[in-house]
């Protein structure tokens, strides 16, 4: 069973940085594309960023400049630096596969960015 813990949130205000991580319980990780996911209240959530096998990244508009994600694959985790935080970036984080698998979702880590 794939399971995936997401960690680093909390509350920053407008212009600050947070540092998520997330951390896979299979080796299926190494053989897969990796993405962060958010969804904020009353929208549906979103892939922001996702990082290939071999590194190549790729970026919603909306964070494009501003977040960095990343991977070690010998540890089976996933980083995303975010970077000159707004508000609007305020949401759950998730990490999952991508394409995602719905039954791969966890919990998922708050950020709220607010002044």
């Amino acid at each position: 069973q794939v399971q995936f813990v997401e960690s680093g949130g909390g509350l920053v205000q407008p212009g600050g940085s947070l540092r998520l991580s997330c951390a896979a319980s299979s080796s299926i990780f190494n053989f897969s594309i990796m993405g962060w996911y958010r969804q904020a209240p009353g929208k549906q959530r979103e892939l922001v960023a996702h990082v290939i096998n071999n590194g190549i990244t790729n970026y919603a508009d909306s964070v494009k400049g501003r977040f960095a994600i990343s991977r070690d694959n010998a540890k089976k985790t996933v980083f995303l630096q975010m970077n000159s935080l707004k508000p609007e970036d305020t949401a759950v984080y998730y990490c999952n596969l991508v394409p995602n698998k719905a039954n791969y979702w966890g919990q998922g880590t708050q950020v709220t960015v607010s002044s």
